[in-house]
């Protein structure tokens, strides 16, 4: 019996454990979730009573880590990937796989030696951005090689939004459907990439301000914004002298002139406490924002004018309806600004029962062909069924599940930290998506002028 052990059952995890339990009995598996909170896991566990069991765990029980992860075979972990270090020498002090869908960051990669000595594999970026875009990138990356093409760009973008019926009343037609810390912080840092042979480097403070308005078919214009670091990623794709290279994340089109002016406004700072009350109204820890004059104009007018918007513009109607010049508390004491516009954005961009949230990804390459330029484009779309069951979950959750149903069979030929853009491992997990789930990926392609 091969013994899997589930680390982390948040949001993104619900499809992960559905299809885990799916497979228990097919491949005489026993799967063991442990969570912080693992009551409301047992109902849907009770079906599967001898095969999976759910147990209370807390990442700070290194003890109880160590002796998790020496029971069992595989160890999957959907905690927090600053958790995933502890996790992983766990993995190599009792010799145990682990997969997760987190990247492979340079404190994991040094794990790289030590495992492939030990016999063992640590599959990363498993899930989807990163996971499924490596997946469904590598098959025409190969495809576009093998007819003789020459790759001379190459942009992704990935984005969890909302589907069109549940965007509402809501002007920044999005809600959170990840862990919403990672989306207030998002993009802190420089972006860095690759145009036309020339590096390119976006200060944080001018990231929400430099987009790309993109057409998924059938679902209208997104905008993209850079992630931090696109450049690390033209080795991994075998595209070392690819001339241009980015990676971004999609939102609808207007998020990030709204986002900037939070950013601009000094919201999105994490770095100091503010040593504020939790009865603070949000009108007055704005007004600690701004310049001291003109002080008798309306708190929007002066938002607006300090951050050189239209008071009617579409900017500051997002702010207003966010809240932002309300009495409502802030509600923390003592906070940083990224937390406390976290707490009045979890307020309100909550999924509720009935939402379905929607996960889109495109592909943009060019490539030359003969005496030919020609466009690629791979787009994909997935909409979520309700609250629980959401895309994101699916496109986190399947993947990684596949990924390891073939590692417990042995169909996983690679040692070390191993990342998903071998054929061998992502060709049966594209026809698997495709196959059983519907989701599968879009492809256009014309010559370019």
């Amino acid at each position: 019996m091969t013994r899997i052990l589930l680390l982390g059952a948040g949001r993104s995890a619900s499809a992960l454990i559905q299809y885990l339990l799916r497979q228990t009995t097919q491949h005489n598996w026993h799967l063991t979730i442990a969570d912080v909170n693992p009551t409301p896991l047992h109902p849907l566990l009770q079906p599967y009573a001898e095969r999976a069991a759910a147990v209370a765990f807390e990442i700070s029980e290194q003890e109880k880590l160590s002796q998790l992860v020496a029971e069992h075979d595989i160890v999957i972990s959907m905690l927090p990937a600053l958790f995933h270090p502890l996790v992983a020498r766990a993995c190599l002090q009792h010799r145990r796989h682990l997969a997760t869908a987190s990247y492979a960051t340079e404190e994991i990669r040094a794990f790289d030696a030590e495992a492939r000595s030990l016999g063992l594999t640590f599959l990363m970026e498993c899930g989807l951005d990163p996971g499924l875009d490596h997946m469904s990138a590598m098959p025409i990356i190969n495809e576009i090689r093998a007819q003789g093409g020459r790759l001379t760009s190459f942009k992704s973008y990935c984005g969890g939004l909302m589907a069109p019926d549940s965007e509402g009343d809501n002007p920044w037609r999005y809600k959170f459907t990840w862990n919403p810390r990672n989306v207030v912080v998002a993009g802190q840092g420089t972006a860095r990439y690759i145009e036309r042979g020339h590096p390119r480097f976006i200060p944080y403070q001018q990231l929400f301000r430099r987009v790309e308005l993109l057409e998924v078919p059938g679902y209208g214009e997104f905008e993209g914004y850079a992630n931090r670091d696109s450049l690390s990623y033209r080795p991994l794709y075998g595209l070392e002298e690819i001339p241009t290279m980015l990676r971004g994340t999609l939102r609808r089109p207007g998020y990030c002139a709204a986002w900037q002016a939070l950013v601009s406004l000094g919201l999105t700072d994490d770095s100091c406490r503010l040593g504020n009350a939790a009865e603070l109204p949000w009108a007055d820890l704005i007004k600690s924002f701004l310049p001291t004059a003109p002080a008798s104009a309306p708190l929007p007018a002066r938002v607006a004018n300090y951050l050189g918007l239209s008071i009617e513009g579409q900017e500051m109607q997002r702010l207003t309806w966010a809240g932002l010049f309300s009495d409502e508390p802030v509600g923390l004491p003592d906070a940083t600004p990224a937390q406390l516009l976290e707490r009045l954005l979890t307020a309100k961009w909550q999924l509720q029962p009935t939402d379905h949230d929607m996960i889109v990804m495109q592909h943009l390459f060019e490539f030359e062909l003969g005496d030919e330029r020609r466009q690629r484009t791979s787009s994909l779309v997935v909409t979520g069924d309700d609250a629980v069951h959401t895309a994101m979950a699916k496109t986190v959750g399947l993947p990684l599940g596949m990924a390891v149903r073939r590692l417990a069979l042995g169909r996983v030929p690679h040692l070390g930290v191993v990342v998903p853009v071998h054929a061998d491992l992502y060709e049966p997990i594209l026809d698997e998506l495709q196959a059983d789930y519907g989701i599968r990926f879009l492809e256009m392609e014309y010559a370019l002028a």
